[in-house]
């Protein structure tokens, strides 16, 4: 009971100084992996038209809409930050929660602390409060949530924008708590049809989480009171839980080891551009033609072997020919992989996924579940990829945990490598000054050092 409150108390309360220094670390990375991702999204045809779009609405000049070269009004900020978080789906994830706390929360944080003139400590500590209460919360009801038709990027996310925001915001106890609340009545439906479907209006949801999250803090700092009960909710049956999943969730979860177990020791980093149901197969496919340096013209077809929920959510070709679509396609990323060596903001232009050459090496491609790598899941996200060549021989290589994983980590250096890789053609000393900044956040004294560097 009082998950709610203790949920607010907690976060209300978080000191940069309680926090292990490997959680610090961890949420400085998933800092510098938040602007990787910004780099990458600006690659893509219909993400710089949501850019384009929301610069037309005007606003007052409050914050940078990162890496684009404007300021807006703070919600405006967050909108397009939460766009350039998400489209790429390169982001951060939590597999107990089935969500991407970094869509919701880092916008939030960034924007408004921009407004606010946030010192770096300020930021850590509501990016840590964020990603507790957003992850916290999708673990609460994973996965019925998703199987009820939502997605948590969005809904659960803007749990953890509202407590972010209520911290730069200085929110007390009772503050923080209204924040929560008012989130739960103001955040985005984010239905599951839309990611399914391979519609790119799915790229919106930690924008809309973002922007959901502030102005619930603002709210609860202009007095309005919502109910206290939230998420675990009452004998009227209309808390969040309970109206957003179909089995019974397991609220427990919300506070489970709270203080003592931080939601961002968590956290995977991606370094594909892919749904990370596909990153085993992808990796897969990556280690086989280093070691046995053959070529795309010598594949005669591919045997992906993975388990059931990879098979429901990516072991399908195209849908439809966007690049939402290629995201969450086993095929289509192994294809890409055969054909450029890598899966990243390069293989989802529009370009790359109408040429013919990569939708005739898909067709080659099959998906199957493997029983024995099904019953792995979800400890294991397990792959094994068989590639046939055209001399004969069968090449075969499985990946029981994909890269990125807290169990084989993206350290320091590969998320420094992954912003290198994702920026272009961008300044390299800018680059390397952004990740001086972001490494030593806590002793910025305003954050729009690192605000004016993207």
């Amino acid at each position: 009971m009082d998950e709610t409150r203790r949920l607010a108390a907690f976060c209300a309360a978080l000191r940069l100084e309680d926090v292990p220094a490997d959680v610090a670390l961890k949420a400085r990375l998933c800092i510098l992996d938040f602007f990787a991702n910004i780099y990458g999204s600006l690659e893509l045809e219909a993400v710089r038209s949501v850019v384009k779009y929301c610069r037309s609405l005007g606003g007052e000049a409050q914050a940078h809409a990162l890496g684009c070269g404007y300021l807006t009004s703070v919600n405006t900020a967050a909108f397009v930050d939460g766009v350039l978080a998400e489209a790429i789906e390169a982001q951060d994830g939590v597999r107990f929660g089935g969500n991407h706390p970094v869509s919701a929360v880092m916008p939030a944080v960034f924007a408004l602390a921009e407004r606010e003139r946030s010192s770096g400590r300020e930021v850590l500590e509501a990016v840590i409060a964020g990603y507790e209460a957003c992850c916290r919360v999708a673990a609460a009801m994973h996965p019925y949530h998703t199987l009820s038709g939502f997605l948590p990027t969005g809904t659960c996310g803007a749990f953890g924008a509202a407590a972010a925001a209520a911290r730069l915001m200085r929110l007390d106890d009772e503050g923080m708590l209204n924040a929560l609340s008012h989130a739960g009545y103001l955040l985005p439906l984010s239905m599951a049809e839309q990611l399914m479907g391979g519609h790119s209006i799915k790229i919106v949801q930690g924008g809309q989480a973002a922007t959901a999250g502030i102005t619930a803090a603002g709210l609860a700092k202009a007095g309005l009171t919502g109910c206290p009960q939230v998420l675990e909710g009452t004998a009227l049956k209309g808390g969040f839980t309970q109206i957003t999943t179909s089995a019974e969730p397991r609220c427990e979860r919300i506070i489970d080891g709270l203080g003592g177990h931080y939601a961002l020791t968590d956290v995977y980093f991606k370094p594909y551009t892919a749904c990370r149901h596909t990153h085993g197969a992808i990796q897969a496919t990556l280690e086989l033609m280093r070691e046995h340096r053959f070529q795309a013209g010598d594949v005669r077809r591919v045997e992906v072997f993975t388990y059931g929920v990879a098979m429901i959510a990516v072991g399908k070709g195209l849908s439809t020919p966007t690049f939402v679509s290629a995201q969450f396609s086993i095929p289509y990323g192994v294809a890409a992989c055969l054909l450029d060596r890598e899966m990243g903001p390069s293989q989802l232009t529009e370009e790359r996924i109408a040429d013919p050459c990569i939708s005739e090496l898909s067709a080659r491609i099959t998906v199957a579940i493997d029983e024995e790598l099904d019953r792995m899941y979800p400890d294991k996200t397990a792959s094994r990829v068989e590639i046939l060549l055209k001399d004969g021989r069968r090449l075969t290589r499985q990946v029981d945990t994909p890269k990125g994983d807290p169990r084989d980590p993206m350290e320091t250096a590969d998320i420094t490598a992954k912003l290198k890789r994702f920026a272009g053609q961008r300044d390299p000393d800018s680059l390397e000054r952004l990740v001086t900044l972001v490494m030593d956040i806590e002793h910025l004294s305003d954050i729009n050092a690192i605000c004016t560097s993207i």
